[in-house]
């Protein structure tokens, strides 16, 4: 009987097409002045990602990274760094489908970004900055509850409405 469900089962695929940098920028909007501060400087990061269905099965994934380093209450740079991949993904279930898209996929396209951002802030005469590592399987998680927790807040104040 596994035979007769795998046959007729749609083969999983997935191929990573290309990745670019879809957008850059890079400011250090207290220059150079902020190079004779003491250097003591306080970084936010902040990741993003989104997905554009390009056809039935190809899809641009963009991973949006945006450091703010700070010294003292001056901002020494910004530094966002969009990297886009284009996936050609088939034959995955709808639920597989989101953790793909999610997860995968950003974590696939994470250590170009890091690698882009390091390089900015080099060029910017800034001690080079090494992003650590980002658990994209975590964070999509995470995301997936903070969904699960207003749908169900949601579906609570209605069914609180009509009683």
């Amino acid at each position: 009987m596994s035979d007769t469900k795998q046959a007729n089962e749609t083969p999983r695929e997935f191929a990573l097409q290309r990745i670019y940098v879809k957008d850059i920028s890079f400011e250090t909007p207290n220059s150079p002045t902020i190079f004779t501060e003491q250097w003591n400087p306080e970084s936010n990061l902040n990741l993003n990602s989104s997905v554009n269905k390009l056809d039935d099965n190809t899809y641009e994934v963009v991973l949006t990274i945006t450091v703010t380093t700070k010294a003292g209450d001056k901002t020494a740079f910004l530094v966002e760094v969009q990297q886009a991949g284009v996936f050609a993904i088939s034959g995955f279930p709808d639920n597989e489908m989101g953790h793909m898209m999610g997860a995968y996929c950003p974590n696939l396209l994470f250590p170009y970004a890091r690698e882009v951002v390091s390089d900015l802030v080099s060029k910017g005469s800034f001690p080079q900055l090494l992003l650590t590592p980002v658990n994209f399987d975590a964070l999509y998680a995470q995301h997936l509850q903070e969904v699960q927790r207003k749908a169900a807040e949601a579906g609570g104040s209605e069914t609180e409405q009509t009683h």
